[in-house]
């Protein structure tokens, strides 16, 4: 049996180191093409003739390249996330600590006000044919106008720092929320609901015994697209506020003194950060899935 595992991890690790492999060779292959020329015109300045080998060299170990090498990514990573000290200001681990708090108020928030907007929806037909189209209609909007008039008008009644980041996290994930969550509460089948109305439940009893539970694999769903998307929204509203902390100071800092190491460095990080949430919430998912038995299951 344990072979037949470990036949199984083999299977499934092999195609995704190979596919890695690629990607790293490719993007090797791409720093050389995107950093020669300015290794190259370097060199001649410094008086010699450098062949191939010297000028590849130079492409990856430039201290400000176009494209950084994957090994220059992983130096900077390393040092900034395990080479200085949790609470440093030049620590990752720190940045990703004040995102991730933005993006948690955000996507508590915005899960809120999804489920909440799903209720109304699917119970009141007013608000289906009057509120829907302006929830569809408000990610129509690019975040990046948003963000800076969010930030504005807090700014101007004193509310800055931690809320308007999240405020435009919220924004973002309330979209997916709320789809996802009245497609659930509609899932139920006819004869479900017909059975329901015979045994005179009432709209309160529908809901929490029958609307919910098969809502349920539809909002964990959600709630991944969410909780990403969420993140995405605080690293933007780090951007217009000049911020000292969090994952999009980071880049903005780096690309005002053009540390593309550095910006690569914090991309990485959040991409890790984005992971850990998404698999947190799977983690929850398979949890309540489990407690609910296989009938919810079986419904996802």
């Amino acid at each position: 049996m344990s072979d037949g595992i470990l036949q199984g991890v083999k299977d499934k690790a092999l195609p995704v180191l190979a596919v890695v492999a690629l990607i790293i060779l490719g993007w090797y292959a791409l720093s050389v093409a995107l950093n020669w020329a300015q290794v190259s015109e370097r060199l001649v300045k410094d008086g010699g003739a450098p062949g191939v080998a010297d000028i590849v060299k130079g492409t990856w170990s430039m201290e400000r390249p176009v494209l950084p090498s994957p090994d220059q990514v992983a130096v900077e990573f390393a040092k900034t996330t395990f080479g200085v000290k949790v609470t440093a200001k030049k620590s990752l681990v720190y940045h990703a600590t004040v995102t991730a708090s933005a993006t948690l108020v955000g996507f508590a928030l915005g899960a809120l006000l999804g489920i909440l907007l799903a209720i109304g929806i699917v119970h009141v037909q007013t608000l289906d044919r009057s509120l829907m189209p302006w929830v569809i209609a408000s990610q129509t909007v690019p975040i990046l106008a948003i963000a800076p008039m969010i930030i504005v008008v807090l700014g101007n009644i004193g509310i800055t720092g931690l809320v308007p980041k999240s405020i435009i996290s919220m924004y973002l994930c309330f979209f997916p929320v709320t789809i996802g969550m009245v497609k659930g509460l509609r899932s139920p089948d006819p004869m479900e609901l017909d059975l329901m109305r015979s045994y005179n439940a009432s709209q309160a009893q529908v809901f929490w015994k029958l609307r919910l539970p098969a809502s349920v694999p539809f909002l964990f769903a959600s709630l991944k697209v969410a909780v990403a998307i969420s993140l995405t929204g605080a690293i933007v509203g780090e951007l217009p506020t000049g911020a000292s902390a969090g994952l999009g100071a980071r880049l903005l800092s780096g690309s005002y003194y053009g540390q593309t190491v550095q910006i690569w460095s914090a991309l990485f990080m959040a991409a890790i950060l984005g992971a850990t949430l998404v698999y947190g919430i799977g983690g929850i998912e398979r949890l309540v899935l489990g407690r609910a038995g296989q009938s919810a299951s079986a419904r996802s």
